[in-house]
């Protein structure tokens, strides 16, 4: 009887190591404005663009790029999204104003090639993306996509920055 007791425990064992060796879950997303702010800033960016006859998206993301917030005004032509997470890869990967790695390309060819081989930028850089920052630590983006131009998509990101600049840490 002793040794079928031990049998059984070990059986018992054999199936209680799987469920005790489970995978760690999965670490959370990189720093970045919390999603309150995160959903006000594309609220605010949305509703400056409409102000202004504008129908665009609003897309705020993490130091990583995440997305944490996404915004698209009714009736804006859902390519505007994929702008918009173009633009954010590109201050993600640069950490400047996606317009400034516009104007770069245009006189730096190797600059230009590595904007149009990084399939997050998606070919191109676009004006209309910010950097969010926490003290001198970038902590995400925010994108603006859908504006005749990427300087108005900048004009709506800049109040929304402004209004949780105090939220980012």
């Amino acid at each position: 009887m002793r040794r079928s007791m031990k049998i059984q425990a070990l059986l018992l064992a054999s199936f209680a190591a799987p469920a005790l060796a489970q995978p760690a879950p999965p670490p959370p997303r990189a720093k970045g404005p919390s999603l309150a702010a995160a959903v006000e800033a594309a609220q605010i960016a949305i509703r400056t663009c409409l102000a202004n006859g504008y129908k665009t998206t609003a897309l705020v993301a993490d130091a990583e790029g995440i997305p944490i917030a996404m915004l698209s005004a009714d009736g804006v032509n859902p390519r505007t999204q994929q702008i918009a997470a173009g633009k954010i890869a590109t201050v993600i990967r640069y950490k400047v104003a996606s317009g400034v790695i516009m104007d770069r390309v245009k006189t730096d060819a190797k600059l230009a090639e590595e904007v149009k081989a990084d399939p997050r930028i998606a070919g191109f850089a676009w004006r209309g993306a910010l950097p969010l920052m926490a003290g001198d630590e970038q902590i995400g983006a925010i994108a603006v996509s859908g504006a005749p131009g990427g300087e108005k998509d900048e004009a709506c990101a800049e109040p929304a920055i402004a209004k949780i600049k105090p939220l980012l840490k």
